[in-house]
C-alpha cells in the first residue's frame, strides 16, 4: 500500500467518522463543563442549607462522578459504538459492588438522615447504638461516643438510627428528680418546708418552671418525697449532687430521720426437758 492509497483510506475515514469524531469530543468537553457548574450548584445550595461539609462534599462528588459517567456513554455512542452491552456490564458491576457493600450502604444510609434530621450532635450526651457518652464525631458510617470514664466507642450509624435515642443535652432544660424518704416519726409539714428552703437557696434552680415537692410514697420504711427541681440542661449533675449533700446536712440539723432498710431478729429459745 502506496502513500496515496493511505491517504486516500485516512480521507474516507475522515469523511465518514470525522465529524462523529469532533461531536464526540464536544459532547466530553461540554459534558465536563456542565458536571462542574452542577456540582458548584449543589455545594453552594448545602451550603446555604448549612448541610455538613463531610455529605455536602460526598453528594457533590457522586453527582458529578455520574454526571460524567453519562456524558462518557454518550460520547461513545456518538462514534457509532454499541453502548448497549458496556451499560449492562456497569449495571452488572454496580449490583455487586452493592451487595458486597450492603452493610457499609446501610450505615451510610442512616449517616446520612442522622446529618440531615439531626437527632444527635457533637457534644451531646446520648444514649444509642448500646453506648452511652458524649458525641464526638458524626461520620458518614459511624459515630464516635467517649465514655463518661474516657472510653472511645464507635457504633455503626444503622445501629444509632436502628434503636432508641436519648438525647440528654437536645432541649436547653432538664428536670433533677431525687427521692428523700423520711421515717414515720417525722413532722411531714416539716419535711416538705425544708425540702422548699433548700430548692430557694439554689440560684441555679429555675422558678419557672417552678420546682415541685410531693409526698410520692408510703412505703415499707420510710415515707418518700419526690423533690423535682428546673434547671438549665450544663446544671443538671451539679444541682443533682449538691442537692442531696443538702438534704443529708439539713435533715440532720433539723432532727429529720433517714431511714435505712433493717431486720429484727428473734431468738426463741425452747427448754429441754
Amino acid at each position: 500500500m502506496n502513500i496515496d492509497q493511505i491517504v486516500s483510506r485516512l480521507q474516507e475515514f475522515i469523511a465518514l467518522y470525522g465529524l462523529n469524531i469532533v461531536g464526540a469530543i464536544v459532547i466530553l468537553i461540554l459534558g465536563r463543563i456542565v458536571a462542574g457548574i452542577v456540582k458548584k450548584i449543589i455545594r453552594s445550595i448545602m451550603a446555604k442549607n448549612k448541610v455538613e461539609e463531610t455529605l455536602t462534599s460526598f453528594v457533590a462528588s457522586i453527582s458529578y462522578f455520574a454526571m460524567m459517567t453519562f456524558v462518557l456513554i454518550a460520547a461513545i455512542n456518538k462514534l457509532g459504538i454499541q453502548t448497549a452491552s458496556f451499560i449492562a456490564i456497569l449495571g452488572a458491576a454496580g449490583l455487586a459492588v452493592g451487595l458486597a457493600l450492603q452493610g457499609s450502604l446501610s450505615n451510610f444510609a442512616a449517616g446520612v438522615l442522622m446529618i440531615i434530621f439531626k437527632p444527635l450532635k457533637v457534644g451531646d450526651y446520648v444514649e444509642a447504638g448500646g453506648a452511652a457518652g458524649t458525641v464526638e464525631e458524626v461520620g458518614i458510617f459511624t459515630t464516635i461516643i467517649k465514655t463518661p470514664d474516657n472510653k472511645k466507642v464507635i457504633v455503626p450509624n444503622s445501629g444509632v438510627t436502628g434503636g432508641n435515642i436519648t438525647n440528654y443535652s437536645a432541649n436547653p432544660v432538664r428536670r433533677v428528680d431525687i427521692i428523700a424518704g423520711v421515717s414515720y416519726g417525722d413532722d411531714i409539714d416539716k419535711v416538705k418546708k425544708v425540702l422548699a428552703e433548700i430548692q430557694a437557696e439554689d440560684e441555679r434552680i429555675l422558678k419557672d418552671p417552678a420546682p415541685m415537692i410531693g409526698l410520692i410514697e408510703l412505703g415499707n420504711s420510710s415515707v418518700n418525697f419526690t423533690v423535682r427541681s428546673w434547671v438549665n440542661t450544663a446544671d443538671f449533675w451539679n444541682v443533682y449532687f449538691d442537692t442531696q449533700e443538702k438534704i443529708k446536712k439539713r435533715f440532720d440539723a433539723e432532727g429529720i430521720s433517714i431511714p435505712f432498710p433493717q431486720q429484727d431478729v428473734h431468738i426463741i429459745s425452747e427448754s429441754k426437758n
